[in-house]
Parts: structure tokens; sequence; C-alpha cells
């Protein structure tokens, strides 16, 4: 089928690609596609030596153009008849190996442990008190008022094993960045009868964000909302989304206690990963503050 439609149309199957479909993930996906497929041992030593490079996290603007010109050549492609295939193609490889590069960098902060006389993480745990309690002193570093904001114990750092310093990147990012959807939440999740731990189901969001990059169910998402290399802050915009949404749908389903959690984050999870789906789907973090 490749073979007749070289012949009939005089392009390659990424031409007919970076042509045919829309901008976004629906291209991007089709390229990727395209080229880890491939059966040409060029390509595919190119793909290699991409893909170390994003795990060493030191993919630059520079080995993409490197990557789009081998490309062009091992395809013999007439770059002065088609100008705009090496733009289009460059986008696309920005995003594939952007999005791979991306999970190397969050895989890192995830690994990095919560280290108490690590004067930088001490520094960011006093911001998300600040940022969440304004107005409201902390009386010691160690003090039932963590609970106050979700916390299990006295002591914050024991709750960030699981996901070490990506759960706290990512409740301070929130908090920071937006506040008083933050605090919003914070209330809700202080309700007399739906209540929740908001640091603690925070983290367990965090997890379910790493897990969706991770396992390629967020590309669409991230595809659709990078042109250029994604930053972790990107990630946390994509945290902050799911956390926010997370919460209306907690207070949707009205469960009885706790016990629920496990019930309605799968049921949430779900959602999300059919929303994934869609190759249009990209999360926007404009929230609308309801009564609590």
């Amino acid at each position: 089928m490749k073979w007749v439609l070289r012949r009939t149309t005089r392009l390659c199957e990424l031409q007919r690609i970076c042509y045919g479909e829309w901008k976004g993930a629906q291209r991007t996906n089709g390229v990727e596609f395209s080229l880890t497929h491939s059966r040409s041992p060029e390509i595919q030593k190119c793909m290699r030596y991409m893909e170390s490079k994003c795990i060493e996290r030191t993919l630059k603007p520079d080995l993409i153009y490197y990557a789009v010109f081998a490309i062009v050549r091992i395809k013999k492609i007439n770059t002065k008849v088609h100008k705009k295939f090496s733009d289009v193609l460059c986008e696309c490889l920005t995003q594939i190996w952007g999005y791979r590069q991306l999970l190397a960098e969050i895989e890192s902060i995830r690994q990095e442990a919560y280290n108490i006389e690590n004067a930088t993480h001490e520094a960011m745990l006093m911001r998300l008190w600040v940022a969440l309690m304004p107005g409201i002193p902390l009386e010691a570093r160690i003090t039932k008022q963590w609970q106050m904001i979700g916390f299990q114990g006295d002591d914050p750092r024991t709750d960030f094993r699981g996901m070490g310093l990506l759960g706290l990147e990512n409740l301070l990012f929130f908090a920071e960045e937006h506040n008083s959807a933050a605090r919003h939440v914070l209330m809700r999740s202080q309700h007399p009868r739906y209540g929740y731990s908001f640091a603690i189901v925070g983290i367990n969001i965090t997890h379910m964000a790493y897990n969706l990059v991770r396992t390629g169910d967020a590309k669409n998402h991230f595809y659709n909302a990078c042109k250029r290399f994604p930053e972790p802050r990107v990630f946390h915009q994509f945290y902050s989304y799911l956390f926010f949404t997370f919460d209306d749908l907690w207070r949707q389903e009205k469960p009885r206690d706790m016990m629920e959690f496990s019930r309605v984050r799968d049921k949430f999870e779900a959602q999300v990963k059919h929303k994934l789906k869609n190759p249009t789907t990209f999360f926007k973090c404009e929230f609308v503050l309801e009564n609590i």
C-alpha cells in the first residue's frame, strides 16, 4: 500500500502525514508512528540516538534540526520543491522528543527524596504553607498545624516518600500559580461531610499525572499544548487541571467517607483517559470557582 501511494502521489508516508493531517496531536502521532515502524536502519539508528539524548536530558534544538536533515536525506525529499516539509517535520519531532525528555525530567524530580537538611526543600515547604494559609503563622517546623492543609502527621516530609520532590513541586505550583483555585479546593476539602486530606490527595493526583505521562496516555494533551520543548511547568499545569477537576467529581459523587476514595479516583482516571483519547484534547486551566 505504501509503495502504491508513493508511486501515485509521489510523496513518502511522512510527507502525506505532514501535509494531510491536522496540526497538533493528530499529525504528530502519525509522524511518531511512521518513524517508530520504519524499516530503514538509518532512521532506527537516528531514533535510538535521539532517545538516548532524551534520557540524558541533553536534547537541544540543534539535534532536532540534525534529525530533520537526516530524515530528509534518507527519504530523498527535494526541499526546494517541498519547502514547508522540513518546518512541519521539525515541529513534530520537537513535540515527540520533547515529550520524552519531559518524562525523563519529571522522573528525575520524582526520584529526588525530600531532605529536611536541604534548605531549598525546606523553603519550598514553607512557601506552600504561606500560599495556602496566608496570615496564619506556622508555630513550629514539626506541628499538628500541617494537618490543616491535609498532611497526615506533624511532619510533611514523610508524606512525600511515594512521589519524592515531584509531589511537593506540584502542590506548590498549584498553590502559587493558581492560588485562588488552590485555596478554594482546600476549603472544599475541609467540608464536614465531603472532606478529604488536601495534601495527601494532591500527592495521589501527582502519581496519576505521572503515570499518564509515563504510559503515553497524556500525549494528545501535550502535543496540542506545546509547540516547543515542554518544561516541567507544563506538567505542573496538567497536574493543576487534574486536581481541580478531581475535586469537582468528588463533590458530585457525594462519597460516604474517605473509604470511597479509590472508587472515585478510579472513575476519575477512567474519565481522563477517555478524554485523552481524543486527538484534539487540550486541558486548559480555566477554573470556575463555585460555592463550597
